[in-house]
């Protein structure tokens, strides 16, 4: 069963304020943010200083990427230290218990653009303007990222600044998918059930829907349309650094529309060796660290090489480390 929900479910964070320098803003949106990452798992922006006309140029240049055909990026495939061109069905949920017993490639197709962590670079498709129009998005996406950090620390009831080590340099991918329009089998997805490894993941209002999410105590919902927002989720290593206060929350995509679907989600993280151990406002003597402190690093080379073993050249164990 899915359903479409309506915006009281999931919160909506408006930035205004923040983006004014009001210092009372960090704190009221501090508020916010703990209920939305207790609770839901995800949660809206407004209001984020990202100009609307350049997310809309990163869509049209994923639609152009996409409608070339597959040889022209045989100079340009994503490998393990580099982003680039996945072709289609080229990855599948291995890293996700919630992905189901019968695990089939995901529909879709992708080229990824990183920016710090480990990968050495990114391959790059001869393109007009391709190359600066995504990194002009990649900054601008980064800094509305670093602007959440003391909003995320004041939620933990830590200092403002405590964050800003561990982002320095910070771990980011830009994934710019293609989901076509295509028949499901019963087992087939367009991105099967699964939970992000990073941090938090942006995501901006898309005129196609096919995002599907799974909030706790519901079944699968539809998030409504929000224009001109970004959706936001916590990933896996933001509820590992909580020790579990917050969510990473189940989604899934299937192209259910009669045109192709593009999405060009953002996923934010700490700097390659940043230590991910349970924060100090989580831990007690009754609520003592569910997992060994790992590096981000590694738990991220872990999920890629899970996932995406074809393209990398290496395996990776089961069971996360």
């Amino acid at each position: 069963m899915t359903t479409v929900t309506d915006i009281e479910l999931i919160p909506v964070l408006d930035l205004s304020d923040l983006t004014a320098g009001d210092p009372d803003a960090i704190a009221a949106l501090g508020h916010q943010l703990r209920r939305a990452l207790e609770d839901v798992g995800f949660f809206f922006i407004t209001n984020h200083g990202v100009p609307w006309d350049l997310v809309q140029q990163v869509y049209d240049h994923a639609q152009i990427l996409h409608q070339q055909p597959p040889e022209r990026f045989e100079n340009c495939l994503m490998d393990r230290d580099h982003g680039g061109y996945l072709g289609y069905a080229g990855g599948t949920s291995y890293a996700s218990d919630i992905a189901g017993k019968v695990r089939t490639p995901n529909l879709n197709a992708a080229f990824f653009v990183h920016r710090g962590g480990y990968r050495l670079g990114n391959h790059w498709p001869d393109l007009p303007d391709f190359k600066p129009v995504v990194e002009s998005y990649i900054d601008s996406v980064t800094e509305l990222s670093r602007r959440l950090l003391p909003v995320l620390a004041v939620s933990l009831d830590l200092p403002p600044n405590y964050f800003d080590p561990h982002f320095d340099v910070p771990s980011c991918s830009l994934r710019l998918s293609h989901y076509p329009v295509v028949d499901y089998g019963e087992h087939d997805w367009g991105l099967a059930p699964h939970t992000d490894s990073t941090i938090i993941t942006l995501l901006p209002e898309n005129d196609v829907p096919g995002l599907e999410i799974r909030p706790a105590g519901h079944d699968w919902v539809v998030p409504p349309q929000l224009p001109g927002s970004f959706l936001i989720n916590s990933g896996d290593m933001l509820k590992r650094w909580t020790n579990g206060r917050f969510r990473s929350t189940a989604h899934r995509a299937r192209n259910g529309a009669k045109v192709d679907r593009y999405a060009i989600p953002f996923f934010f993280g700490a700097r390659d060796d940043a230590l991910i151990e349970a924060l100090p406002t989580c831990i007690s003597h009754k609520n003592l660290a569910r997992h060994e402190p790992i590096t981000y690093g590694d738990y991220q080379r872990w999920f890629l090489n899970r996932n995406y073993s074809n393209a990398t050249g290496e395996g990776a164990g089961e069971k996360a480390p």
